[in-house]
């Protein structure tokens, strides 16, 4: 799923907003009577005096805009999410990074509360758009044209052209594949699998679009002749199971997958949806400093239509 906040800084003062968001029209007598953040000197510096210090700054305005967007998401979604797999993706990166997952955090900009948040508003951002756009036959038959099943492949991702040479000629002569990965393969997290990969289909954004080009030609049991280049390097290529198309009936639900996934994917569609939600909740930002900050979700609303081209 895509994420709407990306990873900054500016989610970690998530809280800190809150805190302020209702200062800003305070009068002296009330400042004289706020809580002191910090001071200097004799000079005590309130909660008032840190408010209008932030929202002068330039990076305020999508502070306020990524704690509203988040907020009214949850409010309107977060009972139709389920929690359990915020918390899966969670420890997936958990588990990914082991040791250095409190060093990718800080790199990122993120807290854990912060990251936790932002894999929730995946969630969020996918009941929303799903709740707002419904998939048009027309717009099903027009994906079905270009539509192709997921695959299953191993592969042996090499250094070199030079190398990948030399295990296409391996492979010409009778050898082994999966030997062959665990040997040449600079791939660490297939390598010991013989290569395999878990399936995947055309539109998937993690992989190479050579690799996959390269891919849907084999045949089961085929493997690639000539090295595949790619931004990772040299591949050698072999298909376990490439499906036939079927029917469009029974790739319905597939299609509409591959739909909601390319509408993830547009900034266009997204914002329109985010725009919808902020409308329904009723959002409204008083501080007259502050009121441009959604401004970039101005405009139409309506997303089950034009905005899902």
């Amino acid at each position: 799923m895509k994420t709407i906040l990306k990873p900054t800084r500016v989610l970690v003062a998530l809280g800190v907003m809150l805190t302020l968001a209702g200062c800003g029209n305070a009068s002296q007598t009330d400042q004289a009577n706020q809580p002191v953040v910090a001071q200097y000197a004799k000079k005590k510096i309130t909660q008032q005096d840190f408010y209008e210090a932030l929202k002068a700054e330039p990076s305020a305005k999508q502070v306020l805009a990524n704690l509203l967007i988040y907020g009214a998401m949850k409010d309107a979604y977060g009972k139709k999410i389920d929690e359990t797999k915020v918390t899966a993706a969670y420890k997936s990166y958990q588990s990914r990074y082991g040791d250095q997952f409190a060093d990718y955090l800080e790199e990122n900009g993120y807290t854990k509360k912060t990251f936790k948040q932002t894999l929730r508003l995946n969630y969020l951002s996918e009941a929303a758009l799903k709740a707002q756009i419904k998939p048009t036959t027309a717009q099903l038959k027009d994906a079905w044209k270009t539509y192709q099943p997921k695959i299953t492949v191993q592969h042996i991702l090499t250094t070199s052209e030079d190398t990948a040479k030399t295990v296409i000629a391996q492979l010409q002569q009778g050898a082994d594949f999966a030997k062959l990965a665990q040997q040449y393969s600079v791939d660490n997290t297939t390598a010991s699998n013989g290569g395999k990969m878990a399936a995947f289909d055309s539109t998937d954004k993690n992989l190479d679009s050579t690799f996959k080009d390269a891919a849907y030609k084999l045949k089961d049991g085929e493997f690639t002749t000539t090295p595949v280049k790619t931004t990772s390097g040299y591949e050698v290529i072999q298909m376990i199971k490439h499906p036939a198309k079927g029917t469009f009936k029974a790739s319905k639900a597939a299609l509409t997958a591959s739909l909601y996934q390319k509408w993830e994917a547009s900034t266009t569609v997204m914002k329109n949806v985010i725009s919808q939600v902020l409308k329904d909740e009723n959002v409204k930002i008083k501080d007259k400093n502050l009121q441009s900050a959604l401004n970039a979700y101005k405009g139409t609303t309506t997303s089950g239509t034009a905005t899902t081209k």
